[in-house]
Parts: C-alpha cells; structure tokens; sequence
C-alpha cells in the first residue's frame, strides 16, 4: 500500500499555513525583474547609442573611427553588448561577437549581456551567446543566475538551452532559492513542462524542499510532477517536517490509497 497526494484542496485555506519563504515573508524578494534598460542620451557612448537603436553599420563606423572600444561601458557599465542583448538587436550582437568582444562583463546590478538577453527574452541574443561560450553561471547582485531569469519568465526553451551548456540547476540565490524553487515561490507554474529537461537534471531537484514548497503553495500540477518523478514525501526539512505534514497542514487531502496497479 503507498501513499500518495489527492490533488485537491480546500476553499478558503491559506496556501502558506505556518510556512514561511526565505526573503519573502521578511520583506526582502530580491528577484529584479526589469527587462529592459532606462535609457538616457547623457550616459550613453556613441557606440551604446547605435547599439540600443540595432544601427549596424553606426557601431561600425564607431569602431573604425575609434570613437569608442568594443567594451567601452556606459555611465550604469553597460556595454554595447548588452543594450543590443536587451533589445534583441541580434546582427549588432553577431558583429560584436564577429569582433571579439568580452562577453561576461557585468552591468551596474552584476547582470552579462547574456542576463540581460534571458530577462529580456531576446532567444536569438542568447543563443548567439551561449554559442560563443558566455558563462551561463555568473550571478547579479542578488545571486540570480541567467538560469533564475528564465524560469522566473517561464521560458522553458531557454531553460532547456542554458541547461545545454552546463547551467547550475542548483545555483541558490541570496533567497536561498534554486531556480526551480524561486519558480514555485513565485507560483509559476511552467513546471508541469519541466519532463522536457534533461532526466538527470530534473531528478536532482526533485527533492524535499522543492516538494515541500509546491504543497505549502498549493501548486498541485508540480507537486504532481514531483510525485511522479519520485519525489520522497516522507523526507523532512530543517523543521522535522515531512511533505505529508505540510498537506495535513494546508488540508491537502493527503490519504492512504492504493496504488493504481494493486489489486484488492
């Protein structure tokens, strides 16, 4: 006989019970999500200008006149990397590469060209990227990976795609979240697709504290998904607590039933 989840919960129940997420509940979420840049004239290069408008033949120019370096910053350290990167400005982003340009240099909140392409969900910039061999692995001032970024927007295709080349799964941020984990405390549901990732992968976070959260937010399509990749209900976090508590907590149903394939 084996225990297992009856995905429903009851009206009226708050989804947190008596837990509590790191950074969130004291106030201190440090997700920074801002596609884009502020843009002004006055902290812009020459080269930064033609880059953010995706004039080609103007960062051209630039360079053959040496008006500017190829990673020459701005007046917030951005290059004109990354303000093509942000607004997907992929042919100036290729000559850039073309030209051999440093590709991990990090902005005024930490964050690469390649950050920056995933926030902004500019694909192609990011690809162009990663097939270049930026550092998928570097974090912003708040600890956040490119990988966090693109789960944070649910895109599991760059998800997929940082993962190729060498993404940390387990990359924790200053929240102590995962990327899975920071996607379950911001209730993105885009998990359910997570089986088109790479088995090894996924199975390495299936574990407690992932299962946990998705019960306590009453996420029951990922806690589904865990349960199905075999997650343990019976491990217990830091606080002794196993997942089936927590259900009992939040009044998710959880009861002893058999298993589909047992006969009676």
């Amino acid at each position: 006989m084996k225990k297992i989840f009856d995905l429903r919960s009851k009206k009226g129940k708050s989804p947190l019970g008596s837990f509590t997420i790191p950074g969130r509940d004291r106030g201190h979420h440090r997700t920074s999500f801002q596609p884009g840049y502020h843009i002004r004239d006055r902290d812009l290069g020459k080269i930064h200008k033609a880059a953010s408008v995706g004039n080609v033949a103007k960062v051209q120019q630039v360079l053959l006149l040496g008006k500017n370096g190829l990673d020459d910053k701005d007046k917030m350290n951005r290059t004109a990397l990354h303000l093509a990167c942000a607004y997907g400005h992929s042919a100036v982003v290729a000559l850039l590469l073309e030209r051999k340009c440093l590709l991990n240099l990090c902005d005024s909140e930490n964050k690469t060209a390649l950050m920056k392409a995933v926030e902004c969900q500019e694909e192609e910039c990011a690809t162009l990227l990663l097939e270049h061999g930026a550092d998928p692995n570097v974090v912003d001032v708040n600890g956040n990976t490119a990988l966090h970024y693109a789960v944070f927007c649910q895109n599991i295709s760059l998800a997929a795609k940082l993962l190729s080349y060498n993404a940390n799964i387990e990359a924790r941020n200053k929240d102590d979240l995962t990327p899975l984990l920071l996607g379950i405390s911001e209730r993105k549901h885009c998990f359910c697709k997570l089986t088109q990732l790479p088995e090894g992968d996924v199975i390495s976070l299936f574990f407690r504290t992932a299962l946990i959260l998705a019960v306590n937010y009453e996420s029951l399509n990922v806690v589904s998904l865990l349960l199905q990749r075999g997650a343990d209900v019976f491990s217990q976090d830091v606080f002794g607590r196993t997942a089936e508590e927590y259900a009992v907590i939040n009044s998710l149903n959880y009861k002893p039933q058999r298993a589909a394939n047992h006969h009676n």
